[in-house]
């Protein structure tokens, strides 16, 4: 389901990606959501698409996700 405000997010992404990346994640799965809706993996598709969209910006480095120079 979409998700409405950061707070809302897994705490995995929540808790170690930085704020401005929760904001792209949250943004690339709200609309990948919409885009994918009938679809029976739309959760899966959605999160994949988000992900790939916050390693556009972000790298992670160890256990810290930076954003890319």
């Amino acid at each position: 389901m979409p998700y409405r405000s950061n707070s809302d997010l897994p705490d995995a992404i929540r808790n170690h990606l930085p704020q401005h990346a929760q904001d792209i994640f949250r943004a690339a799965f709200n609309h990948a959501w919409t885009d994918h809706a009938g679809d029976p993996r739309q959760e899966e598709a959605a999160h994949r698409i988000a992900w790939a969209a916050v390693k556009r910006r972000y790298v992670k480095h160890g256990d810290v996700w930076v954003e890319k120079a």
